[in-house]
């Protein structure tokens, strides 16, 4: 078979290809720590489940519009309104199958050979398979440690080109928990209005999950980049609700009709019973999120406090989502070495920092969505684990 060249382009997600070797240890009786798939460990809160369920009961089995039905839109519209403070139009609303699909037709929108798109680099490693699988250019756009794993503003604007399409922000942000301050999306807007053919795709997908009461900063309230800035959201995070698939995204009117037109080629519509579950996570009671956020942040402390106790190790202080981003340069391990070396004689699963790009050497994601008592046992083994490679 001849396949198409694009696919020798694509890449993959680390994450799933460690949590597959962890469950391949585990069915061999392994006692395996899972600190490395990026998902809540809590369920989906029981109304929404029943939300669910009931739209099932009601006879919801069929078809709805492509880009959502309009009842969750309007919910979505509601949200906006209420956590950013923005104004939005029911028909920029596209509902779709999870945020990767938003960031997807965001690639297909702009990639192409020729183009250029640039994308936060350590990042969350589809960002570069997909502009790659278009065709296009891609650009990493390095996070600073020092700088709390933001980007520097002049940085990035020193790096666009007039063949850059598009250019991804994403606050806060995966693998790092970084966030970047108002400050630095002040000057990076004021910065884009010398490149007005640049879009702006911003991935707030962790916007929830925001510590040390700073507020989310996002880049949809600035109204002069509105007619060319595109919104990732969803459930999946804040609700607890990955396997659910639902995502959705705020795009300039023009492309909201592209994006719909895309997904009736490519998925019809978001399952019908799903989006109801999103209208009563959006509309319900939301304190199941506050406590997951709490609980988030209390793991936050310990495992920081854990992280920089370990020799070799120094982390800076995520100011969102829950990941621990650590340097390891100090322990002589590359970052692969250090992720198989955990997983196989450890028991304990992370990612590798360059499965995130290429500014990821040195370091590695731990994710904090475990319990206390998880993080705990998970240092303990790490801190055997150094301590034997130094004896």
């Amino acid at each position: 078979m001849r396949l198409a060249a694009a696919m020798g382009r694509l890449g993959t997600e680390s994450a799933f290809e460690v949590l597959a070797r962890a469950t391949a240890l585990k069915a061999q009786g392994r006692d395996i720590i899972n600190l490395g798939i990026g998902q809540p460990d809590f369920p989906t809160p029981p109304h929404i489940v029943e939300a669910a369920v009931k739209a099932l009961r009601d006879g919801h089995h069929g078809y709805t519009p492509a880009n959502g039905i309009l009842p969750l839109r309007e919910a979505v519209v509601r949200d906006m309104a209420e956590r950013r403070g923005v104004e939005v139009d029911p028909a920029s609303v596209v509902v779709v199958p999870g945020g990767k699909v938003t960031m997807a037709f965001a690639m297909l929108m702009f990639g192409e050979p020729g183009a250029e798109i640039m994308y936060p680099d350590p990042g969350f490693p589809i960002y570069r398979s997909m502009i790659e699988f278009t065709g296009a250019k891609a650009i990493p756009m390095a996070l600073h440690e020092s700088k709390g794993f933001a980007f520097s503003a002049e940085e990035v604007l020193g790096q666009i080109t007039d063949r850059t399409r598009l250019i991804i922000v994403n606050s806060p942000a995966n693998p790092t928990g970084g966030v970047v301050p108002k400050a630095e999306l002040d000057k990076f807007v004021k910065g884009l209005a010398d490149f007005p053919e640049v879009a702006v795709m911003s991935d707030e997908i962790y916007a929830r999950m925001c510590y040390d009461g700073v507020p989310h900063a996002s880049l949809t309230t600035y109204p002069e980049i509105a007619d060319r800035l595109i919104l990732l959201d969803g459930w999946s995070k804040t609700y607890a609700m990955t396997g659910w698939r639902l995502g959705w995204g705020v795009w300039p009117k023009d492309l909201a009709e592209l994006a719909t037109q895309l997904a009736i080629n490519v998925n019809s519509c978001v399952n019908a019973a799903t989006q109801y579950a999103g209208i009563a996570a959006l509309d319900g009671p939301q304190d199941a999120v506050a406590s997951m956020v709490e609980a988030f942040d209390k793991r936050r402390s310990v495992i920081i406090e854990r992280l920089n106790a370990l020799p070799g190790f120094r982390c800076a202080v995520p100011g969102g989502a829950f990941y621990a981003f650590p340097n390891i340069e100090g322990t002589g391990l590359g970052s692969r070495a250090m992720q198989d070396g955990l997983l196989n004689d450890a028991g304990v699963a992370i990612i590798s920092g360059t499965s995130f790009g290429v500014h990821g050497e040195g370091y590695v994601r731990f994710s904090y969505a475990a319990s206390i008592e998880e993080i705990e046992k998970a240092m303990d083994r790490i801190a055997g684990f150094l301590a034997k490679r130094a004896a």
